[in-house]
């Protein structure tokens, strides 16, 4: 008797192929669908600028792990709130999780252990919104940890700004130490909670060192509001005395804190930062230094240098730092007043002073990241006791909240944006400068830049190496960044004819009620061709297409 035998089900009536051959293209299917699967969920995707793959980063120390590329706008143009759609922070609502119920820090004064168990702890309980590494290590061998808060602390996000906090860099000065443990658990328990600080994370990456001097922190001595004791490194430097210098040559021997601050900012380009110290109440900026100490020969001819009302040393950025420096005392509620602290202190103007007009200081870390690396940076005294009793803890934080928050926003005022060449490839280190503002800055290696500038209209001059330099108008508004976008031309020299300047482009404002709908704009918008059905899709096609014809 002879046995009908069943087609195969890859096999239809009149294309009848053999029973093996259908087994064959089936098993060759499902492993080729299964490749395709395991690719996708490892994450193998491209990230698109100007339709060029970037992959994933290389590893870099100073952002743990292989960061992604995120891109959040092909051409730069990021959506920004406007600074004062807000209002101000408010109290964090406690966390409704109950995994994060004790997680607290207490108003007392951490040790180097117990600091760097807290941050740990903050990692864990936050690995979405913070990454913790360390800069390098002390004297003593203590590692200089520094914590990013962010919506994306381990990806760079192109066209959002990095802003740092270095803290305790007298080992003495030790309210600026805690101020920044408590900044990181408010913006940690925040982020659900509060819109303000949503929007900060969610535009900005913020690099917090605590204490930049850690030898000098474990030997001083709470209770003393004057004296050395702890203010120096463990091999007896000044810190604040041993970065190169802009108006006088810095003999002293490099330290190896001031080494890894220098690697670290050469590493990341930082738009704002704010030097952390106390002593005194006041909002102090740039230059430090004056020229006059290069005609100092003697001891006598320079003592005027260590008392209070020298001229002051200006920086073509001037009206910038005074407003940086306003930010923060006006959100102060003491250091607004610029009372003296003691009989024979001097009072500040609003809170604020030019630093050579308080007392010159040469190798200050303020001067250093303006003129090295185009970093604003403000130097926050934020008491007049330099290690104040821990009893005073909460008050120095009440007082501090708000101006640590409205300072780092500062870094999206002014204009951003890409240099790029015809093609729209990043130009890399290009040097900028704003007309009339001598200090210049670079591009980073996906040709971003950002300054923060007061409303106004300026020039902008480019050059990099291989390119003809350009000249752009561009005007800065005060309800939101100017976004600004440079094509260079490659060529050396002068190029033939005028080319008109771009227009620039602006970040549209937005209230707080659109702002669930702005956030979506944040991420690159997803590739319809993309994803994991598509490429089942596609493959499943092509491989039966290769099969049957």
């Amino acid at each position: 008797m002879q046995t009908s035998r069943v087609p195969a089900p890859c096999c239809k009536s009149g294309r009848m192929k053999t029973g093996s051959w259908c087994t064959t293209s089936l098993v060759v299917g499902l492993i080729y669908l299964y490749i395709l699967a395991v690719e996708e969920v490892m994450g193998q995707q491209h990230t698109d600028f100007n339709s060029r793959p970037l992959g994933f980063e290389s590893p870099d120390r100073f952002y743990p792990g292989a960061a992604q590329v995120r891109i959040m706008q092909s051409q730069g143009s990021v959506f920004n709130v406007p600074l004062d759609s807000f209002s101000s922070p408010s109290e964090p609502t406690p966390s409704v999780s109950s995994a994060n119920s004790d997680y607290g820090v207490e108003f007392k004064y951490h040790d180097y252990n117990e600091l760097t168990q807290f941050l740990r702890l903050t990692s864990s309980r936050f690995p979405s919104l913070t990454a913790l590494y360390s800069i390098g290590k002390s004297v003593q061998g203590r590692d200089l940890w520094v914590m990013v808060v962010s919506a994306s602390p381990y990806e760079h996000m192109i066209g959002k700004p990095d802003v740092k906090y270095v803290a305790n860099m007298h080992g003495n000065e030790a309210v600026g130490r805690e101020m920044m443990l408590h900044l990181i658990h408010y913006l940690v328990t925040s982020y659900e909670t509060d819109q303000y600080i949503r929007w900060l994370l969610d535009n900005t990456r913020i690099h917090i060192l605590p204490s930049m001097n850690p030898d000098g922190f474990e030997v001083a001595r709470e209770g003393t509001c004057d004296g050395g004791q702890g203010r120096y490194n463990a091999l007896g430097f000044d810190l604040n005395r041993n970065f190169p210098d802009y108006f006088k040559q810095n003999n002293k021997n490099p330290q190896p804190e001031t080494d890894a601050v220098k690697e670290w900012v050469s590493k990341i380009q930082f738009t704002l930062s704010g030097s952390l110290h106390g002593g005194a109440l006041v909002a102090s900026y740039p230059f430090d230094n004056t020229p006059t100490t290069r005609l100092c020969k003697t001891s006598a001819s320079c003592s005027g240098f260590n008392s209070y009302n020298s001229p002051p040393s200006v920086t073509p950025d001037d009206d910038v730092f005074k407003h940086l420096a306003l930010t923060y005392s006006s959100n102060h509620e003491e250091m607004h007043r610029g009372e003296p602290c003691k009989a024979g202190t001097p009072s500040f103007n609003q809170g604020i002073t030019n630093g050579a007009s308080w007392y010159p200081l040469t190798g200050g870390m303020q001067d250093f990241n303006y003129v090295w690396n185009g970093c604003m940076e403000v130097t926050i005294e934020m008491s007049c006791c330099k290690y104040p009793a821990r009893s005073q803890l909460p008050k120095f934080w009440e007082q501090n909240r708000l101006p640590l928050v409205k300072y780092l926003a500062e870094a999206h005022r002014g204009v951003q944006g890409f240099v790029q060449d015809e093609n729209g490839n990043p130009i890399e280190k290009a040097s900028l400068k704003v007309k009339s503002r001598e200090v210049g800055f670079h591009t980073t290696k996906y040709g971003e830049f950002w300054r923060v500038l007061l409303p106004g209209q300026y020039i902008l001059s480019v050059f990099a190496e291989g390119y003809y330099p350009r000249e752009v108008e561009f005007a800065v508004v005060e309800q939101h960044p100017t976004l600004l976008n440079v094509t260079l031309v490659a060529g050396a020299g002068k190029p033939d004819g005028f080319r008109p300047p771009q227009a620039p482009q602006r970040g549209p404002p937005f209230p707080p009620q659109q702002f669930a709908h702005h956030q979506q704009q944040f991420k690159q918008p997803a590739d319809p061709n993309s994803g994991i059905f598509s490429s089942l899709s596609s493959g499943f096609n092509s491989l039966v297409s290769n099969i049957f014809g």
